[in-house]
């Protein structure tokens, strides 16, 4: 680990715009920085240490990990968790620190989905990786089929009453079951603070399921991952697949492969490129900007491989929005995705 003292630049928030978590008190980054693919022990220790660093310098203070992220599993709470226990220790009450559980984690019948079991057990051990007695938010990562919704709730709610998470969240759940998930947080006194879709130009999903509408209603934010389509909707494959891209390197951890990076895909692409190339700014600055455009999602999601990566997402900040004739002429290439 380097020697020299970590020191965050005294203009950081000045540097980054917030929105309001839902009807919380909580205020999140406008883009924040997931761990998911880049943390893990085959990953430079300096590099992603360098990308925390600039990231909080420049106003990111949400940072979203997963018992399961690495890899091997665990690795990138353990990694983070040095960071955070060095440069930054100063500023913990500065940090909104996530993690989640539901995802395979470990051999038996509790090392993944919702149980009680799971859940609690798994936040045990995420605090003991990350070197905290409490994580900001605590998500359920995947509905369980087997398990009643009323049990996995019940144990985010028991991880706010006991001081190891500030506010549950849930994540990958459809509207009506999202919709059901949130009741049971409200009846039990802990509201849930926010759902984790998947959400891009590429990926609509939630918009034809109506999950917007159902986290409005019920006063929580939307954190929407993969913005960028696992980098698909960036300027790098618009010639094809290039060498050592997260397509080329093959399915990691539930990414995406080669077999991902479709004809259909690559068309829609081909034709918003020019639609960037008028605004002035590169294609994932465009995807950004898209997913940023409805007020209720309150953060986009990001992964960074390389310091002038974060750099380039959080450029997407500046700048003006997309106005409506913009947003018309995106629709008319990316309407059915």
């Amino acid at each position: 680990m380097s020697p020299e003292l970590y020191s965050a630049d005294s203009d950081r928030y000045d540097r980054m715009l917030y929105r309001r978590c839902g009807r919380s008190g909580l205020l999140l980054p406008e883009i924040s920085l997931g761990l998911w693919q880049n943390f893990g022990q085959s990953d430079s220790f300096a590099t992603g240490r360098a990308i925390l660093r600039r990231a909080f310098d420049r106003g990111v203070t949400h940072f979203d990990l997963a018992n399961n992220y690495g890899p091997p599993p665990g690795a990138a709470e353990e990694a983070f968790g040095r960071i955070l226990a060095t440069d930054f220790r100063p500023y913990r009450d500065e940090i909104i620190v996530s993690s989640k559980a539901g995802y395979r984690m470990g051999p038996g019948p509790y090392g993944e989905w919702g149980s009680r079991k799971t859940l609690l057990a798994s936040l045990d051990a995420s605090l003991k990786r990350l070197k905290v007695e409490y994580v900001d938010i605590f998500y359920h990562h995947r509905p369980d089929p087997e398990t009643p919704v009323e049990e996995s709730m019940s144990a985010l709610a028991q991880a706010v009453r006991q001081g190891k998470a500030l506010y549950p969240g849930i994540s990958n759940y459809r509207s009506a079951d999202a919709a059901r998930a949130m009741s049971i947080l409200r009846e039990l006194g802990a509201p849930c603070l926010i759902h984790q879709p998947s959400y891009s130009m590429l990926n609509r999903w939630i918009e034809r399921d109506g999950l917007l509408d159902a986290l409005e209603k019920a006063g929580a934010g939307c954190i929407a991952f993969s913005p960028l389509h696992q980098g698909i909707l960036t300027d790098k494959y618009l010639d094809g697949v290039p060498p050592g891209s997260r397509a080329e390197r093959g399915s990691r951890g539930g990414s995406m492969g080669r077999e991902g990076v479709t004809e259909e895909k690559m068309n829609i692409i081909r034709r918003l490129k020019p639609i960037a190339v008028r605004l002035g700014i590169p294609l994932a600055h465009l995807a950004l900007k898209w997913v940023l455009r409805d007020k209720r999602v309150t953060s986009a999601l990001i992964g960074a491989r390389t310091v002038e990566q974060i750099d380039d997402s959080l450029n997407a900040l500046s700048g003006p929005g997309l106005s409506a004739s913009d947003l018309t002429e995106i629709e008319s290439v990316i309407s059915g995705c």
